[in-house]
């Protein structure tokens, strides 16, 4: 068994925290349900500016809110505003993330979803394993080789 990611909120903002709170992360369902983010799902929390990582525990917020409030002691390690990533694992054999294509969905400055992504793993005619994102935008520059664009990856299928 290996760990791989299975879902991503990329550059997502923080609108606001709860120190006061048990721990955890409220994320607008809608986000959730898009990914296959589950509630109490454990996910991995990186911040973009101050670096820290730590994980928590998923509860779906208001659908259609672009909430993403950090509670308890999750609150200290990012601001409002603060733009984090967001992933979910899953144990599994390669067979199974083959099967699975992991969806990501990245925002803008407001919470808009501005991006559509999904990782497809394959194997190669040789049985070499290969890997493609796929992308509802063209023109994006969240940094993903060329070799890595669907368009390219088509031919070693």
């Amino acid at each position: 068994m290996e760990k791989y990611v299975s879902a991503k909120l990329h550059g997502i903002r923080v609108t606001d925290s709860k120190l006061n709170y048990h721990g955890s992360i409220t994320i607008d369902a809608d986000f959730c349900r898009a990914v296959g983010l589950k509630p109490l799902e454990y996910v991995d929390i990186w911040n973009k500016m101050s670096g820290a990582r730590i994980s928590t525990y998923v509860l779906y917020g208001d659908a259609g809110s672009r909430c993403c409030i950090l509670n308890g002691a999750a609150a200290r390690t990012c601001q409002q505003g603060d733009e984090i990533i967001i992933a979910s694992s899953v144990f599994g054999e390669v067979d199974d993330i083959i099967r699975h294509k992991p969806r990501v969905l990245v925002f803008g400055p407001q919470n808009e979803i501005i991006d559509r992504i999904s990782y497809e793993v394959f194997r190669r005619p040789d049985g070499s394993l290969d890997m493609a994102v796929n992308t509802e935008t063209v023109d994006n520059d969240y940094g993903f080789p060329g070799s890595l664009t669907a368009d390219r990856c088509a031919a070693a299928k």
